[in-house]
């Protein structure tokens, strides 16, 4: 069975950082696409970042701008999110995902199956 449990979300003022990790088990991770997606209230969830299961290949959403950061380590299961210059509208749940077909890389919601409960972040201005 997947599971994907994330953690390091909280409180942080406007201009701070947080760094999220995603654990995941039940899987080969070494041999799967990660991403974080993120859910503001009343919105539609959304792409934050991809990596490949090499970590060679990364996307981010437009409005990371620089500011985040996904990485994995294939020796711990983990996949990261640096986040700097926190924003008040970076406020959402994140939640880290797994496509079913391991290696297929997305940038697509729908192309994610397994997911993780989520942790929330917010930010104060």
């Amino acid at each position: 069975q997947v599971q994907l449990v994330e953690s390091g979300g909280g409180l942080v003022q406007a201009g701070g950082s947080l760094r999220l990790a995603c654990a995941a088990s039940g899987l080969t991770f070494r041999s799967y696409t990660m991403a974080w997606f993120r859910q503001a209230p009343g919105k539609e969830r959304d792409i934050v970042a991809v990596t490949s299961w090499s970590g060679h290949t990364t996307y981010y959403g437009e409005f990371v701008k620089g500011r985040f950061t996904i990485s994995r380590d294939n020796a711990k299961n983990t996949v990261y999110l640096q986040m700097n210059n926190l924003k008040p509208e970076d406020t959402a749940v994140y939640y880290c995902a797994a496509p079913y077909r391991g290696t297929f890389y997305s940038t697509t919601l729908s192309d994610y199956d397994y997911w993780g409960q989520g942790t929330q972040v917010t930010v104060s201005s």
